[in-house]
């Protein structure tokens, strides 16, 4: 949400920004309410920045652990750049802001207007924040397919492998795959300071509970990928409910408990990914069809499913949240015991309580594990 009011509002023109606070901002309240909620705002905006800076820093050294070129990575870097040198992070102006950055500042902002206002709301402002936000020469070449309506229609498909340059697919090997699947847990974990290690520690204890279990190597590796992958669907939960220090409300109990079926939806997509879906999808789910988004039972749930349940649960238990501190690892692992056998696997469960009694367990005290074999 935050990403997407920085587009709809030009915050360097401050007469801009005072409109727009002026007709949003608690219309209906006193003078002393708005005065408030805008110092909130005020206040937010210097918190927002400062995520939008280092979410464009992370998301270029991802790109670099996902094997994406340096340049790749110095046009996420730069992606809020401006073309007037007002942007972040780093105060680019003109040609010093890479090509690919300054046409994907471009392009986020007319899709963000695009989708709350239309068209023509878009090319307005491409036209008003030219040579302000936008190098104006893009903003020509913009101009240049305004009346393509083939073009602005096929938008909200969700496949869009179609318009991928042929030249420019990347072949994915098995390390490939690996390597990732480690990127993408890295943006999920940085998805809230609240899990900025669960994707990777799951990841290590699933995997630490599966040798236990005699999993076989290419069984282990395909448990590891989803591990690494299982929230990603958290990606499209907003942090208002993620990072909520209380109860979540009915609506948002339900937007959260969608993201394990938009998970296995992502991953469904993807050829090479595709067997993880299932295993992803279901790492909510229990034995006594309590769990979500489906309500799976006992026969429906394979041993990586119910692995991967146990592990999510004691690295959550184990782990700092908005509503309470971590628990020891003995104490979690009696918290979870309570659900054995009625929810949980008591295979899994022995799985873990070897794990984190033995050696193996020293692992989790990485920084990151990685998706070699855990002895």
């Amino acid at each position: 949400m935050a990403k997407h009011t920085s587009k709809l509002v030009n915050w360097s023109r401050p007469a801009d920004a005072f409109v727009w606070s002026l007709r949003t901002v608690a219309p209906d309240g006193s003078i002393s309410d708005r005065t408030d909620r805008l110092r909130a705002i005020r206040d937010e905006g210097q918190v927002t920045r400062s995520l939008m800076t280092a979410r464009c820093h992370r998301g270029a050294e991802i790109a670099l652990k996902l094997g994406f070129s340096p340049a790749t990575a110095a046009a996420i870097r730069a992606l809020d750049e401006h073309w007037d040198g007002h942007g972040q992070p780093r105060g680019l102006r003109g040609g010093a802001i890479p090509m690919a950055a300054r046409i994907l500042c471009l392009a986020q902002t007319v899709e963000v207007f695009n989708s709350a206002r239309g068209l023509a709301a878009a090319y307005r402002v491409a036209t008003k924040r030219s040579a302000e936000w936008f190098d104006p020469v893009l903003v020509e070449a913009l101009r240049s397919f305004r009346s393509d309506t083939a073009f602005w229609t096929s938008l909200p498909d969700a496949d869009v492998s179609s318009v991928e340059p042929p030249d420019q697919v990347l072949t994915a090997d098995e390390s490939r795959l690996d390597q990732i699947a480690e990127g993408f847990a890295a943006v999920i974990d940085a998805k809230s300071p609240w899990t900025h290690e669960h994707c990777g520690r799951v990841c290590a204890i699933a995997a630490g509970m599966a040798n236990v279990l005699g999993f076989d190597e290419p069984s282990l590796r395909e448990l590891r990928r989803a591990a690494l992958l299982h929230d990603l669907g958290k990606l499209s939960i907003s942090n208002r409910i993620l990072d909520k220090p209380g109860p979540l409300t009915d609506i948002e109990r339900t937007r959260f408990q969608e993201h394990p079926l938009l998970a296995g939806e992502i991953l469904g997509r993807v050829p090479r990914l595709r067997t993880l879906a299932l295993v992803v999808s279901a790492h909510h789910e229990r034995l006594d069809g309590s769990g979500y988004p489906r309500g799976l039972t006992g026969d429906e749930l394979t041993m990586p499913m119910r692995v991967l349940a146990v592990a999510d649960v004691y690295e959550a238990l184990t782990s700092d949240r908005p509503y309470r501190p971590a628990y020891y690892g003995d104490d979690a692992l009696e918290l979870i015991r309570v659900d054995v056998p009625r929810r949980l696997d008591p295979d899994a469960f022995a799985a873990l309580e070897a794990f984190v009694h033995g050696s193996a367990s020293a692992e989790l005290t990485s920084a990151r594990p990685t998706l070699r074999r855990v002895t």
